[in-house]
């Protein structure tokens, strides 16, 4: 069981380095601006973020409502600091806790999306740090046309091999968020810039189809 200590620690951990990775963002453009004297004034970065910060807004509100759940309290705290949730953390989360057998919010998950994370964080700034010594080397594979369809279908294949797992143990749960997924896109394919928006959206169509089916005694 999780003592009271361990959850204090993380909340203070966690909250330390969340504000600290939120100023040493905001110092780069004060030390560009410093550097460069150059100041934009208010105004045009007022301007500048009405167009983009409310979609940040939206996914990043989204994404603590759906993700946290899932990852645990250590594991949320490190995931949204080192970045990249839903292509890289989630999965990596779901996946070692599915290998480890283990269910998402209880207290052996947390433990084990906490690993995951950290690992998939370490791994990731390794491959990082190769990639920025060895760019010349790798810019002419990495920018090959034979390679690029490669590139443009890693998420599609690293969600669909997880979407294997789960739609195979709860089909019938499945079927409502797919279809309704399917058409939309379809529709409005326009939509597929809005992935992280939507997560939400299938996740309440999924607990509502479940509970239809639950008290129909079809699960």
């Amino acid at each position: 069981m999780k003592t009271r200590a361990y959850d204090e620690q993380t909340h203070f951990y966690g909250k330390l380095w969340i504000w600290t990775a939120a100023v040493v963002i905001l110092c780069v453009p004060l030390a560009i601006c410093i550097r460069y004297d150059a100041w934009p004034g208010f105004t045009p970065v007022l301007k500048g973020l009405l167009g983009v910060a409310p979609i940040f807004w939206t996914v990043g509100a989204i994404e603590v409502v759906t993700y946290i759940p899932m990852l645990g309290t250590a594991g949320s705290y490190l995931g949204f600091v080192t970045g990249n949730l839903t292509n890289l953390k989630v999965p990596c989360a779901l996946n070692a806790m599915e290998n480890a057998k283990v269910k998402p919010g209880s207290e052996e998950g947390e433990i084990i999306s906490t690993i995951a994370i950290a690992t998939s964080s370490i791994v990731t700034t390794l491959i990082i740090a190769a990639g920025v010594f060895l760019l010349a080397q790798l810019a002419p594979i990495l920018n090959s046309p034979v390679l690029k369809p490669a590139f443009d279908n890693i998420l599609p294949a690293l969600f669909g091999g997880l979407a294997v797992v789960y739609v195979s143990k709860n089909w019938k749960i499945s079927i409502a968020p797919l279809v309704f997924m399917v058409i939309l896109f379809l529709l409005v394919p326009s939509l597929a810039g809005s992935v992280g928006v939507l997560v939400p959206v299938g996740a309440l169509i999924s607990i509502g189809a479940a509970r239809i089916l639950y008290k129909k005694n079809m699960i």
